[in-house]
């Protein structure tokens, strides 16, 4: 006997989830319903099944295939045009026409016994047998009466209360023979309970009801969806379920790794190949598909996850439905009968109320609270470049796809034939995403020099050689699961502005030209590149004295790329110097705060111990650096800033100093009394580059461990600072505590904000009404200056739903008043 299974059904109601995928392939316990559908056929001896496919038939097709892998052999009859569950059964005639067979839905979960459903059709000789199932609420289904013989009396689609004589209803599976067909018209929307039932009622033909015993949900709403998956892990259906029962109700499947410091209670299903961190805490009747990644603090109860979800850290999930491919960030919140479609993106903090729908391929931004559905637009703004380049979780927002789109967007931006250096730091992530960059540049008719793994400075002194432009892959700073793609111009600075909404623009309009087979690029590794760095380092950076001084110094390379351009620095600079962590440690390629902390502290003991000048601490690209003093103190960043300041200006006398508006003004202090005057620029690199290549500037920094020495570079160079610093206390001889000791205590306390971009404008213009007639500042955000020099900046910033704030007083007290004041306008604003 052969079975047809009707998966044509659009399965309007369980709109977004089957916004993008039919019905019939929405899973339960990670397995498509249809799927189980034609388990349970097999199980039965029903191998042969045509499947009746309309709505996004080529996507039921693909998955299922021929059967082989089942153990089946499938046929598939598509309907052009939707014709009703009678005539698409009609449709596939030709297939069943030799011998009775079973109807039933692809998109209903069942463990009925098919097998005594079709002993009882044989042995009442029935025309058509109804399987009928009893339910507590049947004003969803069509009611049938039978007789105590079971044949059938009565039919009645979707009757109201009034109207309910029964609590037996049709479940739409059948077993037929094929005269049947003599009964439905061809290519014409025709159904079984409406119209073809009726009639052979009316001549007396034998229509039976076997009322069946097991389980059955007609999986037609979200809450039968969310239920049919509870069932599964209580039990209460048979089926098969990937994967092993590790306690009861915990189901575990192959290849998934699940944290023994995660919190699980059971029953709840984790599919193959997912990540559940240690922290995370599932709940009961959650389950989540394959390769999904569940971070550390995440929460959740009732929720059903597809397959290739993100979850972030401290995100909290109760009773909702997450499709595939989406990205729920850092402490966002889904609320109860939530749905969110496929490949949609879920901002940090976001709330998505309960009830809500957001549809597929939707951005809701970070900190929004989501009360309707989401249908047409989205609710965030999708930027590109953030403070470090383009930024996101590895395999997560940055994808080899994604990348190889980035640097076909880059490469378009540019001339074919043109050179772009390429280089990353010693993380496999950075080394896998630069291959796939350099297999779209060169598709792209663009020459790339590749560097391998060298320090950032290193990489943009050579771009700045001839090529036209430069990218750089390293972990972001402090993340060791996300990755930063730096893009370069072609004086191996950061993109400018204008740069970035260019490639912008190309990469938004999806416009990448691909080379012809002659002229793609070429593909070249440069040697001696850090001969020539150090080479061109020592020529433009005044080094003298540091011979002479005797200079003991402790270097700690961070088991970064620093370390491989300090071997030739050190020797040919003549300084005793006590190298530390000078190694590649491929595992950590960046550090975290507590980590880069308690290395400043290791640091610290170690200087004291020799007693040397200073230490330095380079980070792992070798961009930044920190400083600890002679007693082995750590200098803080904010600090060392105004240090190397009161140094270089003090030596220079004259000229300019680059430092960002967020800066303390006790630098202004600093520079005034060595004659030399502050160009206060904006918190871009960009901006501190622009002004760090003028004629007149003799220094600038950042105030976090980048400094720009414009004698050799314009952009942030941590060797190049070291070497200043060296040449610098040689010949002051006087020590980093002493220098420190002189300049005036900066207090300068800084908040962030979560602001929706829908405000972002509003709080800015409410900021300047609020400043009213006192001085305002608007290099960079709005900077409000009280009469007495106390000072407050607010600053929306470029990529994210937040506010930055900062304020500076001559105390602590005094500028944690002032923050808390502007704190409460711009929240005040946003609501």
């Amino acid at each position: 006997m052969k079975a047809v299974v009707m998966a044509g059904g659009e399965g309007t109601r369980l709109r977004p989830m089957t916004s993008s995928m039919p019905k019939p392939l929405l899973p339960v316990a990670n397995r498509p319903i249809m799927e189980h559908v034609l388990r349970l056929l097999k199980r039965h001896g029903l191998s042969e099944t045509v499947v009746t496919v309309q709505f996004l038939a080529s996507l039921v097709k693909n998955y299922f295939g021929d059967g082989e892998e089942l153990g089946m052999e499938l046929t598939y009859a598509h309907e052009e045009k939707p014709l009703g569950t009678a005539g698409s059964v009609k449709n596939a005639e030709e297939a069943l026409k030799d011998d009775a067979f079973v109807v039933i839905s692809g998109d209903a979960l069942t463990d009925f016994d098919l097998t005594d459903l079709i002993r009882f059709h044989k042995e009442k000789g029935a025309l058509v047998t109804v399987c009928l199932t009893r339910v507590p609420n049947p004003l969803e289904f069509g009611i049938t009466i039978v007789d105590e013989q079971g044949k059938v009396e009565r039919f009645l689609e979707k009757p109201t209360w009034g109207q309910v004589f029964s609590d037996t209803v049709n479940t739409g599976i059948y077993v037929m023979e094929p005269e049947v067909f003599d009964y439905v018209d061809p290519d014409v929307s025709v159904d079984w309970s409406g119209d073809v039932f009726p009639q052979l009622m009316k001549e007396g033909r034998p229509i039976y009801g076997y009322v069946a015993e097991g389980y059955w949900e007609d999986v037609g709403t979200h809450e039968s969806y969310l239920k049919a998956q509870a069932d599964v892990l209580e039990g209460k259906v048979q089926i098969e379920m990937d994967g092993f029962e590790i306690s009861p109700g915990v189901w575990i499947a192959e290849g998934a790794e699940v944290s023994p410091d995660a919190v699980l209670r059971g029953p709840l299903y984790i599919g193959d190949y997912a990540k559940v961190e240690a922290g995370a805490e599932i709940r009961e009747h959650t389950v989540i598909g394959s390769n999904v990644v569940v971070k550390g603090g995440a929460f959740l109860h009732r929720a059903v996850v597809h397959d290739n979800v993100y979850i972030g850290p401290h995100s909290n999930l109760r009773g909702c439905v997450i499709g595939k491919n989406t990205d729920i960030m850092r402490a966002a919140r889904i609320e109860d009968g939530a749905v969110i479609g496929d490949e949609c993106l879920i901002g940090e903090e976001s709330i998505v109320q309960g009830n809500v729908r957001v549809y597929p391929f939707k951005t809701i931004e970070a900190g929004a609270f989501v009360n309707e559905s989401v249908i047409w637009e989205s609710r965030g703004q999708a930027h590109l470049f953030g403070a470090r380049g383009v930024s996101g979780i590895l395999n997560v927002e940055i994808t080899p796809e994604v990348v190889v789109r980035l640097a076909g967007a880059y490469a378009t931006t540019l001339k074919k034939g043109a050179t772009v250096t390429t280089a990353r730091d010693h993380s496999r992530g950075a080394r896998a995403l630069k291959r796939a960059v350099i297999s779209a540049l060169q598709a792209s008719a663009i020459n790339v020099r590749d560097l391998e793994n060298v320090p950032l400075p290193v990489a943009r002194q050579q771009t700045a050689r001839g090529s036209a432009g430069g990218i750089v892959l390293r972990t972001s700073p402090g993340v060791p699961d996300s990755v930063d793609i730096m893009f370069l111009d072609e004086r191996g600075a950061d993109l400018s502005l204008q740069g970035q909404r260019k490639l912008d623009r190309v990469y938004a309009r999806q416009e990448y030209r691909r080379a012809f087979p002659g002229e793609i690029g070429d593909l070249q590794f440069p040697g001696s590149v850090f001969d020539a760095y150090t080479g061109s380092l020592l020529r433009r950076v005044d080094t003298t004295g540091i011979a002479d001084a005797g200079l003991k110094v402790v270097v700690d390379a961070s088991n970064g790329s620093a370390g491989l351009v300090l071997p030739s620095l050190l020797g040919r600079l003549g300084v005793d110097a006590l190298t530390i962590n000078p190694g590649l440690d491929e595992s950590r390629p960046t550090e975290t705060r507590d980590s880069r902390r308690a290395g400043l502290v290791r640091l610290g003991e170690i200087v004291a111990s020799a007693r040397a000048a200073f230490g330095v601490r380079f980070d792992p690209v070798g961009e930044r650096i920190s400083l600890v003093d002679e007693r082995g103190r750590i200098i803080e960043d904010d600090r060392a800033l105004l240090v190397m300041l009161d140094l270089v200006a003090a030596e220079k006398r004259s000229g300019k100093v680059a430092l960002p508006v967020t800066t303390t003004r006790v630098a202004e202090q600093v520079a005034a009394y060595h004659g030399t005057q502050v160009e206060w620029t904006t918190t871009s690199p960009d901006d501190l580059t622009r002004v760090g290549r003028a004629e007149n500037t003799i220094f600038g920094g950042d105030g976090q461990g980048g400094f720009i020495v414009p004698e050799f570079s314009s952009v942030f160079d941590g060797s190049a600072a070291f070497v200043q610093l060296l040449g610098l206390v040689a010949r002051t001889q006087l020590t980093l505590s002493q220098i420190d000791a002189r300049i005036p205590r900066a207090h300068v306390l800084r908040r962030d904000v979560a602001t929706p971009w829908a405000v972002k404008g509003l709080v800015m213009r409410r900021v300047v009404e609020v400043a009213g007639d006192r001085q305002v500042d608007t290099t960079d955000g709005v900077r409000v200056v009280e009469a007495d020099g106390r000072w407050a900046l607010v600053l929306p910033d470029p990529a994210e739903a937040v506010t930055h704030l900062w304020a500076e007083g001559p105390d602590d007290g005094t500028a944690q008043a002032l923050l808390d004041e502007w704190a409460g306008v711009v929240e005040g604003a946003g609501h």
